[in-house]
């Protein structure tokens, strides 16, 4: 348990003071660096950089090297093969989009944190069993959206979330109004089309919004 009470609490030092996961698919390799700083003069610094595509390893590995002040996490890990490859690119933790027990296994011994994916109670007890605190809930408002987080709240207290998946900047503060969410994730501060449109000034006013509202501005 105490590797365990290590990663929770790396986990809680990262959304200490961030509590927006920009969830970011990279299409183009020139968007890596731009979409990145336009986020971080938004204030947003901490990054889930999504394995859905080819060019996800390579922005880790780019930002890890270019932007050592930024926080990275690796989003849509799904197998021990993502889970080994996103260690090595050097990201900072790891997230999935629901849980097996081989990932688990696997962020029981890993040397970055795992936020697992979970969409009910019982795989909150699954990982529960094993030491794991700290949760992404998706699809958070397919699933139930802050209702559901708070009727989690009561079997399960000493359990915060991180909820991703149809969130946008009008439920911001719904959620984060709950004492067992730690952050919120969305891609509304990166909107695709933005990112297509090499829009960078809107997506940094879209991240300085979406940050006065969680108050960390």
């Amino acid at each position: 348990m105490t590797q365990k009470m290590d990663m929770i609490e790396t986990l809680d030092a990262l959304f200490a003071e961030v509590t927006l996961l920009p969830v970011i698919n990279i299409e183009r390799e020139a968007d890596i660096l731009p979409l990145a700083d336009a986020l971080a003069a938004g204030g947003i610094t901490t990054l889930e950089i999504t394995l859905r595509t080819p060019l996800g390893l390579s922005a880790i590995a780019l930002l890890r090297r270019e932007r050592p002040q930024l926080c990275i996490g690796a989003g849509t890990v799904t197998d021990a093969a993502q889970f080994a490859a996103v260690e090595q690119a050097g990201a900072h933790f790891a997230v999935t989009p629901g849980i097996t027990e081989e990932l688990l296994q696997l962020g029981l011994n890993s040397r970055i944190p795992l936020l697992p994916g979970i969409a009910s109670a019982s795989e909150i007890l699954a990982g529960y069993r094993l030491g794991y605190r700290r949760f992404k809930v998706f699809p958070a408002h397919v699933l139930g959206g802050p209702a559901l987080l708070k009727a989690f709240a009561g079997p399960f207290q000493d359990v915060r979330f991180c909820p991703t998946g149809g969130i946008g900047q009008q439920s911001i503060s719904d959620y984060l109004a709950l004492d067992n969410v730690m952050a919120v994730g969305g891609s509304w501060v990166a909107p695709k089309t933005s990112i297509a449109a090499a829009d960078w000034a809107e997506i940094t006013r879209l991240s300085l919004a979406a940050t006065a509202l969680a108050g960390q501005r």
